[in-house]
């Protein structure tokens, strides 16, 4: 069964995370950044990731949305441009064997941050609203935490506490009562705090954070137990790309380190001797060539002829290709199912986003249809029938309908303001008619549905939903296709993700008077990979003529399949909203039977925006999904 997706008990507010993402590539200027959930706020530069707090969660919409600005303002204004990592990494090798390595790394944490949110307030004024939100809840935080680790005699804790609240307070700050070391360092210690407010650089912070750090190793009977900031060990950009060519050349010694005699006068004696390749296996000469493991040699001077070109007779086997002809083969990162996307991406085909770069569609048609099957069909359409009218008024009145080309050169209607032909020709042609509405509705659909296994008990009630939509846009001569879809539990691996889409309707059969049973061979399946099945979709529908194009997916919206349960919500929503730049009107239906979950309309609201039909009695249907549909009009006009 799938459930919600969740980070540490969280489910996760896409709208909000597409948000600060947007917000943070435009800061950094970087299209590659990530914005990513964490339990501290920094910035990996070399995976081209910022990490929020969810420090923030469990607030006011406003705080939360101020503190989280506040975490992308100041990584992505201050940290990635202003942070000197080098000076941070030589600090972090420093203190490795402090006793209060914990408190130094935070300490440090905390003043490049003062630092850093004073550069940002500067470059953009407009953050000093969520920086001054910022201050007032950690303000209140440190404060709490200061009275309870004085409680707990967490002196370490209770000090890390008070330099926060001492360096972003209004007024001065009297310290706590502590121990008596803590106490007769207390005038050193707020001499470095205030040393702070001078630094320029990260240089200047570190050395600051330094001689502090030397003075609470004496005073400090132990180190920091709480951890509120993060300080990451960054890595040189050489040691985290991995082992360079040097360091894949051979390091061990040769036995011997000669030099040749006769190499030195430059008088050796060269042998020429021709070496055949045949053996008794064959009688034919062999093209191939000769390969040696060297284990023990001598090291000498003596100058190659150059490497040999290779052969169009190469062996197969034979791993080196030399100047005769360019390879074809510069990449062997691929693996089978990135492959393929990457062929498909090379030749112009669509990618179905990052999260998805390993899955692929396997497309099933539906079968013929059973007499039992066929019997049941009657059974529910007779059972909607009123239902069915009801939608077909509504959407003739709703949907734009075709328009009849103007027509000119004509004996009568409207005279044309060309009336030269009059007195040119002898039976002129001088009249025209307007464009006017074909009977014809000018639009197409496409039915998406969930067919993984948390449908189960939804199954029913929406297979008449779909029945329902079908038997409607057939009446009214709508073009629509209904495709069930899921992910194979079984077969995900790795590198593949196969997804099915089972096409029960499509559009050549769909205005056919016997379809509508093949819908009936729907069933719950294993997982949904949302965000992929919408893409394809789109490929699908984007191709059609029609001006008004409309996605209805009928789902549970909760997204989960193999390596999807951190972003499934995330890339569904981004595939909804590629889909509402083309023109695609894109809508959730959740048909439930029974009472809806409130946790269960914000995982759905979360992807789909306004733009979402909760629907506890299919009855309800036309009278849920008239005003909707009308809205959507409007906004295309």
């Amino acid at each position: 069964m799938k459930r919600f997706i969740q980070f540490n008990d969280e489910t996760i507010d896409s709208f909000l995370f597409m948000q600060l993402t947007d917000l943070a590539k435009t800061l950094t200027k970087n299209p590659e950044v990530e914005v990513e959930y964490s339990p501290y706020s920094y910035v990996d530069k070399q995976a081209n990731k910022l990490y929020v707090s969810h420090f923030w969660n469990h607030r006011p919409a406003a705080d939360k949305w101020n503190g989280y600005k506040s975490d992308v303002f100041l990584r992505s204004l201050g940290s990635w441009p202003h942070t000197d990592e080098s000076a941070i990494k030589g600090f972090v090798q420093e203190i490795q064997q402090s006793p209060v390595a914990s408190f130094a790394k935070q300490v440090v944490v905390l003043a490049e941050d003062m630092r850093l949110e004073e550069i940002c307030k500067q470059e953009r004024p407009g953050t000093k609203k969520a920086f001054s939100a910022r201050r007032r809840m950690y303000l209140q935080h440190f404060k709490a935490q200061l009275n309870a680790n004085l409680v707990k005699s967490l002196f370490a804790d209770a000090l890390f506490n008070f330099h926060y609240m001492a360096l972003n307070a209004e007024s001065p700050l009297q310290p706590p009562a502590m121990s008596e070391p803590i106490h007769a360092a207390m005038p050193f210690i707020q001499k470095s705090l205030f040393a702070f407010y001078d630094a320029r650089s990260t240089a200047d912070v570190v050395k600051i954070s330094r001689s502090l750090v030397e003075v609470l190793e004496e005073v400090l009977e132990r180190d920091m137990l709480n951890q509120y900031f993060h300080l990451p060990e960054m890595n040189s950009q050489e040691e985290s790309a991995g082992d360079t060519y040097n360091d894949l050349r051979r390091k061990d010694p040769l036995v011997n380190d000669d030099t040749l005699e006769e190499e030195q006068t430059g008088q050796e004696e060269v042998i020429e001797e021709e070496f055949q390749t045949w053996h008794r296996e064959t009688s034919d000469l062999g093209n191939s060539f000769l390969q040696f493991d060297l284990e023990q040699g001598s090291k000498a001077d003596l100058a190659g002829e150059g490497a040999r070109e290779g052969e169009a007779g190469d062996q197969a086997l034979a791993m080196v290709q030399g100047s005769a002809r360019q390879t074809q083969r510069n990449d062997f990162s691929d693996l089978p199912a990135d492959k393929e996307q990457k062929e498909a991406k090379s030749s112009g085909q669509p990618i179905f986003g990052k999260e998805n770069r390993f899955a692929v569609p396997v497309f099933k048609k539906a079968g013929a249809p059973d007499l039992e099957a066929v019997g049941k069909y009657k059974t529910q359409k007779a059972s909607i029938a009123s239902l069915q009218k009801k939608l077909k008024n509504m959407i003739e009145k709703t949907l734009e309908h075709k328009k009849i080309q103007p027509r000119s050169d004509l004996h009568r209607g409207r005279l044309n303001k060309k009336l030269l032909r009059f007195f040119t020709e002898e039976q002129p042609r001088l009249f025209y008619k307007k464009q006017e509405p074909s009977p014809e509705i000018d639009a197409v659909f496409t039915l998406l549905v969930d067919c993984s296994a948390s449908m189960e008990d939804k199954m029913d009630q929406t297979k008449i939903g779909i029945v329902l939509f079908h038997e409607a846009l057939k009446s009214v001569k709508v073009p629509h296709e209904v495709i069930g879809f899921w992910e194979d539990t079984n077969e995900a691996s790795a590198d593949r993700q196969p997804n099915y889409f089972h096409v029960v309707i499509d559009y050549a059969s769909s205005l056919r008077p016997a379809s509508g049973p093949e819908i009936l061979q729907l069933t719950p399946e294993e997982d949904n990979r949302d965000g992929f099945a919408i893409r394809i979709a789109k490929e699908r529908i984007i191709k059609r003529s029609e001006k008004q194009k409309f996605l209805l997916i009928f789902s549970d919206g909760e997204p989960a399949a193999y390596g999807y349960d951190r972003n499934g919500i995330i890339d569904t929503h981004e595939a909804v909203i590629e889909a509402r730049k083309l023109g695609i009107e894109v809508i959730n239906l959740f048909l439930a039977d029974g009472e809806i979950a409130e946790s269960e309309k914000e995982t759905v609201q979360n992807i789909y925006g306004k733009y979402s039909i909760f629907v506890n009695d299919v009855n309800d249907l036309p009278q849920v999904i008239f005003p909707l549909l009308k809205k959507l009009l409007y906004k295309s006009v």
